[in-house]
């Protein structure tokens, strides 16, 4: 399935997600190819980068739904970050960060559970 059906499931899941978490911004949303990156079975999903508002999710050999779960995931990160709960945090590198810092290890957590929620409910309406 191409990003281009990502993309068209992302315009009926954006605003059921933005309603259900009630971010105030509009957030980026970049899809990232890394050939690389699809190779490595652990490799990167998705991140978000909290200084510009930028949801970034790698698509290379994905399925569409697991790539708007990663969306999900980081938008609850975004909704975060609207509500000021990952300003003054210091740099925590990328290795380990969740599992070193009880605050960041909460946002993880609520990521996990609330971006999982949202999107489930969405597709279950869908």
């Amino acid at each position: 399935m191409s990003v281009s059906k990502v993309k068209d499931l992302l315009k009926d899941f954006y605003p059921f997600a933005k309603e259900r978490l009630g971010f105030d911004r509009v957030p980026k949303i970049k899809f990232l190819s890394n050939p690389e990156n699809s190779t490595n079975p652990l490799g990167k999903t998705a991140f978000y980068e909290s200084e510009n508002d930028t949801v970034n999710v790698y698509v290379n050999n994905r399925h569409p739904k697991d790539i708007l779960r990663s969306i999900s995931h980081e938008l609850v990160h975004h909704t975060q970050n609207c509500r000021g709960q990952l300003s003054n945090i210091s740099s925590v590198g990328e290795q380990g960060y969740a599992q070193n810092d009880l605050h960041l290890r909460e946002m993880e957590r609520q990521a996990y559970e609330l971006g999982n929620m949202c999107f489930r409910d969405w597709e279950d309406g869908y």
